[in-house]
C-alpha cells in the first residue's frame, strides 16, 4: 500500500508542480499526493491540484482565532484523510505543536537556502534571497527537512549547493535555487519517505 501525501500550500504552489510532475513520471516511490490543502481560498495551487486530478482542501487560515485552534483544525484533516506524509509547500502560516506531535518525522519543508544558514524567523520568500545576497555568500542553495517545533531546526534529509552570481538580484537567485535545487530535492526526498528509507537518529537523517 503506498504512502498518502499531504501537500499543504498558501499560494502558487510551484513545489507542488514540481511533486505532480515527479509523481506523473512515476517517481515518488510509490506514494500519491491524496490531497493539497490550502490555508487560504482562492490560491493558484488548488487549480494546479484539479488540473491533475488530485483532491484540494482548504481549511482558512482567517477563520480560526489563533495558530493553535488553526493547527488542530489541520490536524483533523489530515487524519480524515489517512494521510502518511505532510510536505509543507509554499505554506506561509505558523503551526503549533500539534501537528509535529500527530506527525513526528512526517512532515517535510523545504528551505531556499542551507540551513542553519538564513532560516529561523523572519527568514522565508525573498527575504532569504535578499539576505545571502547581503551577507556575500558564494554558494546558496536549499535544504529539505523535516518539521520540528523550532522554526527550520528539524533534522536535515537533502541539501544542494546553488552559485551565487555577482550580479544576482533576490528573484534572480530565488528562481535559479528553485530551479536546481528546490524541484529536485523535494520530490527526490518525498520518494526516499515513501519507500521507507529514512530513518532518524536525533539529528541526523540516515539514508538506507
Amino acid at each position: 500500500m503506498g504512502k498518502r501525501i499531504a501537500v499543504l500550500v498558501s499560494g502558487g504552489g510551484t513545489n507542488l508542480q514540481a511533486l505532480i510532475d515527479a509523481q506523473q513520471r512515476g517517481e515518488l516511490g510509490g506514494g500519491e499526493i491524496a490531497a493539497v490543502i490550502s490555508t487560504k481560498t482562492g490560491a493558484f495551487a488548488l487549480e494546479r491540484a484539479a488540473k491533475a486530478g488530485i483532491p484540494g482542501y482548504v481549511v482558512p487560515r482567517k477563520e480560526y482565532p489563533s495558530n493553535q485552534s488553526f493547527t488542530v483544525a489541520m490536524v483533523e484533516q489530515l487524519k480524515g484523510l489517512h494521510i502518511d506524509l505532510v510536505v509543507l509547500a509554499g505554506c506561509m502560516v505558523i503551526f503549533t505543536e500539534e501537528l509535529v506531535k500527530a506527525y513526528p518525522n512526517a512532515i517535510m519543508n523545504v528551505h531556499p537556502a542551507l540551513i542553519p544558514s538564513f532560516c529561523g524567523e523572519g527568514y522565508y520568500g525573498l527575504h532569504v534571497h535578499e539576505k545571502a545576497l547581503e551577507y556575500g555568500v558564494k554558494l546558496s542553495g536549499a535544504t529539505v527537512h523535516f518539521v520540528s517545533e523550532e522554526c527550520d531546526g528539524g533534522p536535515i534529509i537533502a541539501q544542494k549547493a546553488v552559485e551565487v552570481r555577482h550580479d544576482d538580484t533576490p528573484e534572480v537567485l530565488q528562481k535559479r535555487i528553485m530551479e536546481q535545487a528546490e524541484w529536485k530535492l523535494l520530490p527526490e526526498a518525498v520518494s526516499l519517505f515513501c519507500q521507507d528509507r529514512i530513518t532518524v537518529e536525533g539529528r541526523t537523517v540516515i539514508i538506507k
